[in-house]
């Protein structure tokens, strides 16, 4: 530990935080991050218990914690209510990121889940097509039409490999591998374009 750590005074806990307090913070939050309904949520109730930890560390009574976790889920429906918070279209932009980065339709589905976005919002908008996701995959990790050289029968049940712990099928994983070079960059120029 540091000198400067070591005298520095503990962060007062103060009041508990209310309504006020905890729509400051989630604009403050908003204006950096998206952010679905269940997340801002959870940003909330992470700054209430914060408050009940320094509370309880100067003997304050903590009770008021239950109240102010009720308020940061209201005030997390309130922002949805307002429009700043909007799961499908953090769902939307989140799912096109994810599949240009080579992200398979199920690790797309299981990110959103744990975003707390609602399954069905989630299925609305997963990518048809799976196997520009899978060339991108397979061009971050140098295998199939990015290879550097031809692909061995061992070298490439690895990458079928590879590409189904990603989450890719069978079928995908083996047109993106089978894919020529040039076919394969004018389907990632699209896919980055749109």
């Amino acid at each position: 530990m540091t000198k400067e750590r070591a005298r520095r005074q503990p962060i007062p806990a103060g009041p508990p935080p209310g309504e006020a307090q905890l729509r400051e913070a989630a604009l403050a939050h908003l204006a950096r991050f998206a952010a679905t309904e269940l997340g801002l949520r959870r940003v909330l109730e992470r700054r209430v218990d914060r408050w009940a930890r320094r509370a309880e560390a100067e003997g304050q009574d903590i009770s008021p914690a239950a109240r102010a976790r009720s308020l940061a889920a209201q005030v997390a429906r309130q922002m949805v209510a307002l429009g700043a918070v909007d799961d499908a279209a953090f769902a939307a932009a989140r799912a096109r990121r994810l599949t240009k980065a080579g992200r398979s339709r199920r690790a797309i589905a299981a990110h959103l889940a744990g975003k707390g976005v609602a399954k069905e919002v989630a299925a609305s908008v997963l990518p048809d097509e799976e196997l520009d996701a899978a060339l991108a995959q397979c061009r971050r990790r140098r295998i199939g039409p990015f290879a550097p050289g031809p692909m061995e029968r061992e070298a490439r049940l690895k990458a079928m490999g590879a590409l189904a712990r990603a989450g890719f099928g069978r079928d995908v994983a083996e047109a993106a591998l089978d894919m020529e070079t040039a076919e394969a960059e004018e389907r990632l120029m699209r896919l980055r374009q749109g």
